[in-house]
């Protein structure tokens, strides 16, 4: 990769891994270092990296950060701010983003980083198996066990009009 390449895959990707980074951790300055520490990765290794497998590498290693940062936080006993939830949600008038948001933030990681990178990145299930380091079966039960939570937090339309 040349650093004229180096430089595209920043301007092409620095938004959306940040976006993915945020939606697993919910911290947005922490976010802003990881990416730069992603970034900073890659221009270690761009003799190594071909531009075309760029995306791919900047998604795994912001992963495998955010990953890392959730498991840190749960050995030292860090409270997230999530809380379960048993009973669907019965507000009057709710925000449907917000019930989203909500219902992502009680998601498993790993669900909740499949679900990310699979409805709002567009990664096939090959290339988040790939991310991840799980098989295509494992992301494809990921995903439908996340989904399958989320239509039930979610509820009936009823709930959210």
């Amino acid at each position: 990769m040349t650093p004229h390449e180096y430089n595209k895959c920043v301007d092409l990707y620095a938004d959306s891994i940040y976006r993915f980074a945020v939606k697993m951790l919910k911290d947005g300055d922490l976010c802003h270092d990881i990416v730069q520490d992603t970034f900073e990765k890659l221009w270690i290794r761009v003799g190594e990296i071909a531009f075309e497998k760029a995306k791919s590498y900047l998604f795994t290693t912001v992963y495998h950060a955010t990953i890392d940062h959730i498991r840190k936080r749960q050995r030292i006993g860090e409270d997230m701010g999530l809380e379960r939830v048993t009973d669907s949600v019965s507000t009057v008038s709710p925000d449907l983003k917000e019930i989203l948001q909500k219902g992502l933030s009680l998601l498993p990681e790993d669900q909740k980083s499949v679900i990310l990178l699979r409805d709002y990145e567009g990664y096939s299930y090959d290339e988040i198996g790939n991310i991840t380091g799980l098989s295509e079966s494992q992301v494809k039960v990921y995903i439908y066990r996340a989904r399958l939570f989320l239509k039930n937090y979610i509820g009936k339309i009823e709930n959210v009009i």
